[in-house]
């Protein structure tokens, strides 16, 4: 048998990090659950991990774009970086290897097809940390959540209802330091299922609490709401951040994290007014 019968095949993809604990806080945040399974585009121009549940949330970490679709077990992705991110710290000239195996997807992903709203963008943008803690502040179990924007005064309110009623409103003049871009003309309410917007939420890297960056929130055609946190992926000498327009506080190197949450439908019908 001649020697280039027996050659091992030529990867499809290699993939140089600089900083592997930025990608395991990407992927860890968009876990909301023990048992998620993955699919992983892939393409010479980065990577698209894409989680999702009953066609009502989804999640994408951008790495960058797509091409090839490979299926793998969420939870060893995670657990195998987070390996690679405990050795780097010790490791001097070391190679670790770790191969997952993938499968075949058992369905296609879901088409989230986010168009705006209108002409003008529904938009606003927080400080992730004040995002958080408002969120978590607002669980009822079995609940939904009222999302209303307001150009008048502008401002932005969350509304649990359960046992109670709990209100939590950023005011756009009263909160400059929370509530860091908002643009909106006209009144729009929606609401959503409590546990799928609190998994935009609860699992935020503490680097991006630290660092108190903004995460932007879009409301879409139909009331889609798609959720936008920054995670950096440099090294920890490579800061250099900047302030978008969007009011992002964004560093060198970043991934991408969104999640498009679908609305209920209310009995009423209460949407943009």
């Amino acid at each position: 048998m001649s020697s280039s019968a027996i050659e091992p095949e030529s990867p499809d993809l290699v993939c140089q990090l600089d900083k592997v604990q930025g990608v395991v806080d990407a992927l860890t945040s968009v876990r909301w659950k023990r048992h998620q399974d993955a699919v992983v585009e892939l393409s010479e121009h980065g990577i698209v991990l894409i989680v999702e549940e009953t066609a009502c949330l989804q999640a994408k970490v951008y790495l960058q774009r797509e091409d090839i679709q490979v299926l793998l077990k969420y939870a060893i992705l995670v657990l195998i970086c987070n390996f690679f991110s405990i050795r780097s710290v010790d490791s001097s000239g070391a190679c670790t290897y770790a191969e997952i195996r993938t499968r075949i997807p058992d369905t296609i992903s879901w088409d989230y097809n986010f168009e705006p709203a209108g002409s003008t963008p529904l938009s606003f943008t927080v400080k992730s940390a004040a995002l958080k803690e408002a969120i978590d502040d607002l669980e009822w179990p079995g609940s939904s959540i009222h999302l209303i924007l307001q150009p008048t005064p502008p401002s932005v309110t969350f509304r649990g209802e359960g046992h109670g009623d709990l209100q939590i409103d950023f005011m756009c003049y009263a909160n400059t330091d929370l509530l860091v871009a908002f643009h909106c003309d006209r009144q729009v309410s929606h609401r959503y299922k409590y546990k799928f917007l609190r998994a935009t939420t609860s699992n935020i890297p503490s680097s991006v609490i630290r660092d108190n960056r903004g995460s932007k929130l879009t409301i879409g055609r139909g009331g889609m709401l798609k959720v936008q946190h920054l995670v950096s992926v440099a090294k920890p000498a490579m800061p250099h951040p900047h302030i978008d327009s969007a009011g992002y506080q964004q560093p060198s190197r970043i991934a991408y994290i969104e999640f498009f949450v679908k609305p209920e439908v209310d009995d009423d019908g209460a949407n943009d007014t």
